[in-house]
């Protein structure tokens, strides 16, 4: 891999083109924020089931229990495959960055990596939105609207 001569238009040019997914890892990273809170609640509402199912002694509670214990283990993989998928896009975002900066101010020629790369990480992003959506719409469920009939 040759180098080409550096020079300032260059140099200004490859950041601004590596630039521009950085506001994706933006979101990103906001979205992983707001997914580990989720999963963060989600683990102290088993705790706190699971407690109780230590402490009961009617078999209806603890049926409840296990049932809510059984929906909160599912909604913590989602929440975890949520994670999982939006630090892969990270990743390959990162990467689409180095390939575009690499590709304008260097003969490296990863036009293509680039291409493979920023629509993979928007794959995962996708993805990681969908299970975000299927995360909630499970919590949602658990709601208990009985009050609001009365």
């Amino acid at each position: 891999m040759a180098l080409v001569p550096l020079d300032s238009d260059t140099i200004t040019h490859g950041i601004q083109l590596a630039v521009a997914p950085v506001f994706l890892l933006t979101a990103v990273a906001g979205m992983i924020g707001a997914v580990a809170g989720r999963l963060a609640r989600i683990i102290d509402r088993a705790r706190v089931v699971e407690q109780r199912v230590r402490a009961a002694q009617d078999d209806a509670v603890i049926a409840g229990c296990l049932a809510e214990l059984t929906t909160l283990r599912t909604r913590g993989r989602l929440t975890n495959a949520c994670i999982a998928l939006l630090t892969t896009c990270a990743f390959l975002i990162g990467l689409t960055i180095i390939l575009l900066f690499l590709g304008e101010t260097t003969a490296f020629m990863g036009a293509r990596w680039a291409i493979a790369g920023f629509l993979s990480g928007i794959g995962c992003f996708l993805l990681a939105l969908l299970c975000f959506l299927a995360e909630t719409v499970i919590a949602t469920q658990l709601l208990n609207f009985e009050l609001l009939e009365r």
